[in-house]
């Protein structure tokens, strides 16, 4: 484990994915993302085939991301959800590429551990774990066991510390029956997804704290709690914020906690007009650790370059404006 906090982005690099614009590239610079996808009728025209190949673009770049990262003393990532478009549609073995493609995870995988690169997966928020509706069951489960699949093709371990953090989803109405329904959906998944899976504290009263997570659900099937501490401005329960951020990280047992950290797109654009949910482009601060040693995700617009200005600012090397 590193004795230092690592902070880290999700998903797109703004500078690779968009080298004209933010990374002062030629204007035939070809962007290196993880995100390529089609919408339902390409897919339905094009098929598998054509999903196979923008999947192998997709792990190339992946390579080339983490590279870039590594260079930029950045240690920790959020692995997109579309790496592989349309993936509920298809077994990954019928991949015409598959093996290509599994190679090249494999690279990348040996690449992340060799480097101790931490890489996490946040699946949607149609994943519901707690609902009632057997076919949301259905496919909350088929969404997890592929970013299972993923974590293990990338040699990931099975731990948090390669996390699959999803939220409760909803309350239905009873939180405390929501909260069971979870914990016994919990048991559908397999080891892939069970050993990984973390769940979030949410930004709205009507569910749940990270108080609740821990009485209802972590303390019920082990498994840890992502303090977020912009969600938790909005829904504390109760609990100051050292309070829940401790309480949460005691849930990880020997692995290094993660925790979200964004600020309020309302307050940063002074619109009122703005919901306070919504995440700004930068952060101008990093947050406080109430000497907790963790990992930080910068859940900011702007990405790479919103965490690479806040460790300029908090290092004292810029200001914020």
């Amino acid at each position: 484990m590193q004795l230092r906090i690592n902070y880290g982005y999700p998903c797109i690099n703004m500078q690779l994915s968009q080298p004209v614009l933010f990374g002062g590239k030629p204007k035939k610079t070809e962007p290196i993302t993880t995100n390529r996808t089609m919408i339902k009728s390409t897919f339905e025209r094009r098929g598998i085939k054509y999903a196979s190949e923008l999947a192998l673009q997709n792990v190339k770049d992946l390579y080339k991301i983490l590279v870039w990262n590594k260079q930029n003393f950045i240690y920790f990532y959020r692995l997109s959800s579309d790496i592989f478009p349309w993936a509920s549609e298809y077994q990954f073995e019928q991949l015409p590429n598959h093996d290509e493609i599994v190679d090249w995870m494999t690279k990348i995988g040996q690449y992340a551990n060799v480097n101790n690169i931490r890489l996490t997966s946040h699946p949607g928020p149609f994943n519901k774990l707690a609902s009632s509706d057997e076919r949301v069951i259905r496919q909350t489960v088929r969404d997890l066991e592929i970013h299972g699949w993923v974590q293990d093709k990338l040699l990931m371990p099975r731990t948090p510390w390669s996390k699959i953090n999803i939220h409760v989803g909803a309350t239905y109405g009873n939180k405390a029956k929501a909260a069971e329904s979870f914990c016994r959906n919990f048991e559908l998944l397999s080891d892939a997804v069970k050993t990984r899976l973390t769940v979030e504290n949410d930004d709205k009263p009507s569910l749940f704290s990270t108080g609740d997570l821990h009485e209802m659900i972590s303390s019920k099937i082990n498994i840890p709690i992502v303090f977020d501490y912009h969600h938790h401005s909005l829904h504390n329960g109760g609990l100051d914020e050292k309070e829940a951020l401790q309480m949460a990280a005691s849930t990880w047992g020997r692995i290094k906690p993660v925790v979200h950290y964004s600020e309020s797109r309302s307050i940063e654009q002074n619109n009122p007009k703005i919901k306070p949910q919504a995440h700004s482009d930068y952060v101008n601060v990093l947050p406080d650790n109430h000497d907790v040693l963790y990992d930080c995700m910068i859940e900011a617009k702007m990405k790479e370059l919103a965490l690479l200005r806040a460790v300029r600012v908090h290092r004292g090397l810029t200001t914020a404006a």
